[in-house]
């Protein structure tokens, strides 16, 4: 019987690691908290389902999408820091590790679905921090891990955009000036004088010429 038993302990273990093993076909959305939503039970004062045991059954892919059928009650919160995760609050967060996503309702209480791609492997945080956190610690909250899969597909795999450049306004688009070193040109007044000592010098020899001319 224990022979039996050890060999059917074996035979799942087996199934358990050939079925985490297998890759991935396809992308795959994700309908958080399956038929209850991402949502919060005021009444009760408790999430509507448990988040964490529903995680814990699905796997995830790069590319894949989670779904939250939700309302603007909630909000949709994704880090990658687990202390942030830990705090159920954006406080202290960092713009490079975590992520607040709008389903674009500006009315309380307006249904709303918010998709959120997984971009990145390792562990993913989610958690509303709504009512100053104590959705978030009232358990609307999970943590998942994303493997590779098939990886990025192009929709989700472009760069970033170049860094925004301010043109250049109607002041720094003129000319400028150019300075010359040492000011203005000036003019040379040895030039000048030298020019002067010529013609000092020609007019006694132009009159004694004429001079000559007339004799003659």
């Amino acid at each position: 019987m224990k022979t039996i038993l050890l060999n059917l302990t074996v035979i799942a273990l087996l199934i358990t690691v050939v079925a985490s093993d297998t890759p991935a076909t396809a992308y795959t959305n994700h309908t958080v908290g399956g038929p209850a939503g991402w949502s919060f039970d005021a009444i009760n004062n408790i999430s509507a389902t448990n988040y964490s045991s529903w995680a814990a059954n699905q796997t995830y892919n790069l590319g894949d999408y989670l779904i939250f059928n939700t309302n603007t009650n909630q909000t949709v919160i994704q880090t990658y820091n687990e202390t942030t995760f830990s705090s159920c609050t954006t406080d202290d967060a960092s713009d490079d590790d975590t992520f607040h996503y709008n389903g674009g309702g500006n009315e309380f209480g307006q249904n709303v679905t918010i998709a959120v791609p997984l971009t990145t492997t390792g562990t993913n945080y989610f958690f509303s921090d709504a009512e100053d956190g104590l959705q978030c610690q009232r358990g609307v909250a999970f943590e998942i891990s994303v493997n590779r899969g098939l990886g990025l597909p192009p929709s989700l795999n472009q760069p970033p955009p170049p860094p925004y450049i301010e043109p250049p306004g109607p002041e720094t688009s003129q000319m400028t000036p150019v300075n010359i070193n040492g000011g203005s040109p000036e003019i040379d007044n040895s030039a000048l004088r030298s020019v002067a000592n010529m013609r000092f010098l020609l007019s006694p020899l132009l009159i004694g010429v004429t001079s000559l001319l007339l004799a003659f």
